[in-house]
């Protein structure tokens, strides 16, 4: 028996073909039917009929978000039961996010899931800056949850032969202040002097320039940006 007489013979081309088209058939079959219209035209016009006729069903549902809970049913049910880790020890997933206002909007929701709730007073402090520059590789992440640090997440770049990376507080028009060196793909914790205290808050920018190994000789940026943002409220 043909392939073409056999799917005549399970209810008729047109059923086959209309199961093809929903995806009910069983991956081997549908790979068979899938051959059988590409090289028959009228399997083809049945093909694109059905097609026509199911697309006019789409207008009558509304797109809905799966629950939160599906995928991790999901990977359960693949991968079993896995160690459950928070928004910032993932770092692979930060590094597939892409930097500017995507990141921060992803991260800030992450960041304020892993905290314990704060009083009023820790929401007003809680600070979120992208970083990054045209025509450059460096991506980074930063938060601040009021206790005297920036957290920063490395989301991409590459280590440069005896050169590093600087990381600056510009507030207003004053003068860059050093924040110290910082590691390339890697997280990291910067803590706050006072100096930088004094002006940190929204509309505050972090800078990230490179600079010769061991930070810049004088204090003073020397090196190109690579990287820079607003801080942000949350």
């Amino acid at each position: 028996m043909s392939e073409k007489q056999d799917i005549a013979g399970q209810g008729g081309q047109p059923v086959m073909v209309a199961e093809y088209v929903l995806g009910l058939l069983p991956p081997a079959e549908h790979d068979r039917v899938e051959r059988l219209i590409a090289a028959d035209p009228k399997l083809a016009a049945e093909r694109d009929f059905w097609s026509s006729r199911f697309a006019a069903l789409d207008g009558e549902f509304a797109e809905a978000q799966p629950p939160g809970h599906v995928l991790s049913s999901i990977e359960s049910r693949l991968f079993g039961e896995v160690e459950r880790r928070s928004f910032w020890d993932s770092l692979a997933l930060w590094r597939g996010i892409t930097a500017g206002a995507m990141a921060v909007a992803i991260a800030a929701i992450g960041f304020n899931l892993v905290q314990p709730a704060p009083d009023v007073t820790a929401l007003t402090t809680q600070l979120v800056a992208a970083l990054e520059a045209e025509g450059s590789d460096v991506r980074f992440l930063a938060l601040y949850d009021g206790t005297g640090a920036v957290r920063l997440t490395a989301l991409s770049g590459t280590d440069v032969p005896d050169r590093d990376l600087e990381l600056w507080a510009i507030q207003g028009g004053d003068a860059p202040i050093s924040m110290g060196v910082i590691p390339v793909n890697a997280r990291s914790t910067v803590e706050l002097s006072e100096q930088v205290r004094s002006g940190w808050g929204e509309g505050s920018v972090l800078a990230i320039t490179l600079e010769p190994k061991g930070g810049a000789p004088e204090g003073v940026p020397t090196g190109p940006v690579v990287a820079q943002g607003a801080v942000h409220q949350i």
